[in-house]
């Protein structure tokens, strides 16, 4: 994979609600962790959750990032199509992409008349007239279900869980493809009664097609300490082997296909 900087892209100062320009923080080419296939994964600026395990603290200040021409990513995911196969396309991931939706729209729009696969990336945050129509125009949706439990959930992302898991079910009635995605993070994620109650949730989805256990790290720990913010979770370990196991053979009564990252 590789990383570009936002200085070799062609971007705008424009205001930050111009329909044109998407607020991006950066691009990832030949990703292959983030939707199906090998991707061009645009991460967008802005996030309304605070959680405690954030890996990407940079990216949610809204003001953040820079402003890019849409047209300008068209033409990137244009010249790598080549390389996305048959199953690859353009991920959307952030930071949080629905903050941006009606912007996305129109950049899947025009990647769909390329033939470029779309795939969405999101908390789930945000569940209204804007993002269904995004989901016209999206192949699939990663969602991450960060907890089932609305009390946790809003500890550990400052926000409730109730739009996620409508956005979840709105996905389900439309039969739009999902990816479910869950972090384990010990102390926090790791209940078995919770998981549990998190399979049973989805289990009878005819959408969902994968689900993805990510182990907490603390690869993120330098982001925070750059940016002089206070991290919550600097001596939270690593998910032990028998607790990724055991979360991963709860999973396996409800689903056919998961996967442990």
């Amino acid at each position: 994979m590789l990383y570009l900087p936002l200085q070799d892209i062609e971007a705008s100062k424009l205001n930050i609600d111009d329909p044109e320009h998407l607020r991006i923080h950066s691009l990832e080419t030949f990703g292959t962790h983030d939707g199906p296939g090998i991707r061009m994964v645009i991460f967008v600026q802005g996030c309304q959750f605070r959680c405690l395990y954030c890996q990407n603290p940079d990216t949610l200040d809204v003001k953040a990032g820079e402003l890019i021409a849409i047209d300008e990513l068209v033409q990137r995911a244009v010249r790598q199509k080549a390389y996305f196969g048959k199953f690859g396309g353009v991920t959307v991931s952030g930071g949080e992409p629905l903050l941006q939706r009606s912007k996305l729209s129109t950049l899947f729009q025009r990647l769909h008349k390329e033939g470029i696969n779309t795939c969405l990336d999101t908390n789930g945050r945000l569940n209204d007239a804007l993002v269904h129509e995004l989901l016209v125009h999206t192949d699939v949706v990663m969602l991450d279900v960060k907890h089932i439990n609305d009390e946790i959930h809003h500890k550990l992302t400052g926000l409730t869980n109730k739009n996620t898991l409508a956005l979840a079910d709105y996905c389900e009635s439309i039969g739009k493809r999902l990816w479910l995605r869950y972090v384990l993070v010990p102390g926090w994620t790791d209940q078995e009664e919770y998981i549990e109650e998190w399979g049973q949730r989805f289990t009878n989805f005819k959408t969902v097609e994968r689900v993805e256990i990510i182990p907490f790290h603390q690869l993120g720990l330098h982001k925070w300490e750059l940016l002089k913010m206070e991290y919550p979770l600097k001596d939270t370990p690593t998910p032990t082997e028998e607790s990724k196991q055991k979360t991963l053979a709860i999973f396996n009564k409800y689903f056919d296909n998961v996967i442990l990252k």
